[in-house]
């Protein structure tokens, strides 16, 4: 990965010490704009519904997102590292019937 570098390293540390939902809500409204959590926001929302199955139609109605993010996020998903799923997957999500 180009981006691999001690200050990428200290971002994710820094991420990793917060311990509260409250901590991090603080940390992201400092460290990033409404906007940049609201993008981060509707591609987990993306991928945890790929990973159900939806549609890309409903995922776009439901989630609010052109199919072209709804793509990349697929394709993350399906050829990416591995860390949606490992993210995805520790949230314990209750299935869906």
């Amino acid at each position: 990965m180009k981006y691999r570098n001690k200050s990428v390293d200290r971002l994710f540390q820094t991420i990793l010490n917060l311990e509260t939902i409250e901590e991090c809500y603080e940390y992201f409204d400092d460290i990033c704009t409404i906007k940049e959590i609201q993008d981060m926001t509707q591609r987990l929302d993306t991928a945890i519904l790929l990973s159900k199955g939806y549609s890309y139609q409903k995922i776009a109605d439901k989630v609010d997102v052109s199919t072209a993010t709804i793509g990349r996020v697929s394709k993350c998903l399906n050829y990416g590292t591995g860390g949606y799923k490992k993210a995805i997957d520790r949230l314990n999500l209750p299935e869906e019937n």
